[in-house]
């Protein structure tokens, strides 16, 4: 699979197992024989935007782009500053 199928398949699959809405993709690489992907995730909207509720996971994927394993990294305000 190349690196935009790998992108495609750990979005939807972690959409599914969360039923939370994506909002970016973070980072995207190999580790070992397969993926390493981070995705910044909607857990809560609230008006105005700014203080939406994200949360960024860490997906791991097999060389097929088959899910192995997911872990919420850090939960955060989107007007939240971070280094």
């Amino acid at each position: 699979m190349n690196i935009v199928q790998i992108v495609s398949a750990a979005r939807e699959q972690l959409s599914i197992l969360t039923g939370l809405k994506v909002d970016t993709v973070s980072r995207v690489g190999r580790e070992g024989r397969g993926w390493v992907v981070d995705i910044e995730m909607i857990e809560l909207q609230r008006v105005p935007s700014s203080n939406d509720v994200l949360a960024s996971y860490r997906i791991n994927l097999d060389a097929k782009g088959s899910m192995v394993s997911y872990v919420r990294t850090h939960r955060y305000t989107r007007s939240e500053v971070r280094t």
